[in-house]
């Protein structure tokens, strides 16, 4: 994705989050919110103590995409999990 989106969030105690900036918070909201919309049966796919924070970026990628979209095709989300479970620690 070449450009740059910025997505400011205001968390449940009125403090911003920024997703641009890779943290274990901002991956566990990014993780709870591709769950939230993949409706997956197998939700250990979205436990953040599977990821590594060097993938951030590409997981944000795939969260921005799923978000866009909001409702994805049978394919399309087994392609989503196929990406997952890619970056997925070994």
């Amino acid at each position: 994705m070449t450009e740059v989106i910025f997505i400011t969030l205001i968390k449940h105690r009125g403090e911003k989050m920024n997703l641009e900036t890779p943290s274990e918070e901002n991956m566990q909201h990014l993780l709870n919110k591709l769950a939230d919309i993949m409706s997956v049966a197998n939700q250990s796919l979205f436990d953040i103590k599977h990821y590594d924070i060097s993938k951030y970026d590409y997981l944000k990628q795939l969260h921005d995409i799923v978000v866009q979209k909001q409702k994805l095709t049978m394919s399309e989300t087994e392609a989503f999990i196929d990406e997952l479970r890619s970056i997925r620690k070994q």
